[in-house]
């Protein structure tokens, strides 16, 4: 969502309505990320309106603070960095915990840089894994095309751990891509920029599922 419209995002959430899966809300604090989303007003707004699941990733630090109160809005899934945690010292295993205890699906995220492996110690605890093809922090940036390699080495640990733990992706993906990420093990795709700046957004939608 953000890539949506703000001035009119009533009616690009029904867009989400009719045609997609989920509303992916990226929440940016200005510290972890060099860049400021949106926070509880617009959650919450969009919460009222939406029929799909919300997933709330959150670029922020000490993500252990905002956890309940983004379950309370109504999130479905809540992802959180592994970078983030570690570097304010919180335990990874115990946030997943907690937003579990909210009664609210648990990813780990990481950046490109940071290696696949990273999450293995974690993957057990997770609902699912969130590998970022992009960046974290701004939106239209070009899809990384090491991406592919991640996601396949990472599904090959997850079955090797007998686990049913979803990989999802995010930033930079498009009909373009989905089908060789889809391939590579991938099963949610976070599509901003593709679908909200496209001439038919509708059709987007539609090449990425057929993928």
């Amino acid at each position: 969502m953000l890539s949506a419209d703000f001035l009119h995002l009533e009616q690009d959430v029904e867009l989400v309505n009719r045609h997609a899966d989920l509303f992916h809300l990226d929440i940016m604090d200005g510290t972890f990320v060099p860049n400021i989303s949106f926070g509880f007003p617009v959650v919450e707004a969009i919460a009222r309106m939406a029929r799909k699941p919300l997933d709330v990733h959150l670029m922020i630090v000490h993500p252990e603070k905002y956890v309940a109160r983004f379950a309370a809005c109504g999130a479905a899934m809540i992802s959180f960095h592994l970078e983030a945690a570690l570097q304010d010292g919180t335990r990874p295993d115990e946030i997943l915990q907690q937003i579990r205890s909210c009664g609210t699906k648990a990813g780990l995220v990481i950046n490109p840089d940071i290696p696949v492996e990273r999450l293995y110690p974690y993957l057990k605890a997770a609902d699912f894994v969130l590998l970022m093809s992009v960046f974290a922090g701004f939106g239209g940036q070009r899809f990384i095309e090491t991406t592919y390699d991640r996601v396949r080495t990472l599904k090959e640990e997850i079955q090797r751990q007998g686990l049913t733990c979803p990989i999802e992706v995010d930033g930079g993906v498009s009909s373009a891509n989905a089908g060789a990420l889809a391939a590579a093990g991938a099963e949610i795709f976070v599509a901003g920029s593709s679908v909200f700046k496209a001439a038919d957004p509708v059709a987007e939608i539609e090449a990425i599922r057929s993928k």
